[in-house]
Order: C-alpha cells, then structure tokens, then sequence
C-alpha cells in the first residue's frame, strides 16, 4: 500500500497509523499528528481502492451504504500491511494507535470490529458503523475516541452512539465528542482528541 513512514523520537509511544478520508492521500493527516503526539512514529496509509479517482480504503455502493464484501477484504489487506510495516520499520505492532477522519475512521473501526489485537486504539473522526449484526471481538484494554458532528448530513448522529455502543459493548472504553457541525474535521475535535491521546 502506498504509504510514508516517519521514525518518531521516542520509542516507547505508539505509531499513529493516519487514515484519510474519502479523495485525500497520505499527506492530510500529517498535520494531525504533528499535533497530536511529535514524538511518535507516524505510518501514514493511502487507500488502495479509487472511487472516479478518489482515493478510498474500501468500496461503497451508495453514499453512506458499504460494499461488505470489499470492507472485508480490505480490512483484511490493511491488517496484513500493518504486520509487514511493523516488521519492515520495526515498530511495536501492540503499540498502533489509529487516526482516521470518515472513510479512514471507518476502516480503522473495521480492523477494530474484525481483529482483536489489529490496534490498541483510535481516535475515530465522524465514523460510521462498518458492519452490523456480528459480533465483535473482545476489545478489553482497548481505547477509542470518537468526535462526531450532530449536523453531519453524511454520517447521522445515530451512527456515532451505534457505534459507541458496540465498542462498548465488547469491552473498549470510549469517549465521545460532539460539535454542533457537520462532517469537517475541526481544530477543537483535534485538540480534544490530543487531550484523550495524552491519558493512553
């Protein structure tokens, strides 16, 4: 997968796997990170599917409707990179901490709701429940953030408290944000996502 790798200064912090969203690149989130932690090592992923040129991590059908049977593939694909980079970079593969804003924060809820060890947490930014009626390994010691808009018109608020319940439910502990916006990613959601990210 197309990617770009920076080694971080401290070893003993997590590496923040960034996720775009829906027509961005490896390059949008690296800001984030600047923010978020400067110490740590960042791998930051471009997704492998393109949606009339925009890049995605996984295939729709309509606006706000997943193509399953892609969803699990690619989380399957992402899963299977985040082993060959840890090797490849030598990092802790215990220690991801995924950031993802919309089609990338679905992805990283998608590793979280198929593989029990895939991350030790993420900071989700207006994400979408990946799929319904399974059931979700057990995420104990996990921890995830979850900044959502209450006018999203492309991710309902009902998605955001689905999903903090079913995390929740599988044992991650999970703190919500809500901003009265609509899908942006925001400055405020960043830094209230930094403040969750210092108590990990």
């Amino acid at each position: 997968m197309k990617h770009i790798f920076q080694k971080g200064t401290n070893p003993d912090k997590p590496t923040l796997l960034l996720l775009h969203g829906t027509g961005g690149t490896e390059q949008d989130l690296l800001p984030l990170a600047e923010i978020i932690d400067k110490e740590a090592n960042i791998l930051s992923v471009r997704g492998n599917v393109s949606e009339n040129g925009m890049p995605r991590f996984f295939k729709r059908l309509a606006e706000g409707i997943f193509d399953e049977e892609d969803l699990i593939f690619r989380t399957k694909e992402l899963h299977a990179f985040l082993d060959e980079a840890a090797e490849k970079y030598d990092f802790d593969r215990n220690n991801i901490v995924a950031v993802g804003y919309s089609n990338g924060a679905n992805i990283a809820a998608s590793l979280m709701f198929h593989y029990q060890n895939a991350l030790r947490g993420a900071s989700l930014h207006h994400p979408m429940v990946p799929r319904r009626g399974i059931e979700l390994p057990n995420l104990t010691g996990k921890d995830v953030f979850i900044s959502a808009g209450t006018n999203d018109p492309i991710c309902p608020a009902q998605e955001s408290e689905d999903l903090h319940s079913l995390l929740e439910s599988a044992g991650a502990k999970v703190e919500v944000y809500w901003e009265d916006r609509g899908h942006q990613l925001t400055i405020s959601e960043v830094r209230a996502a930094e403040n969750w990210y210092q108590t990990l």
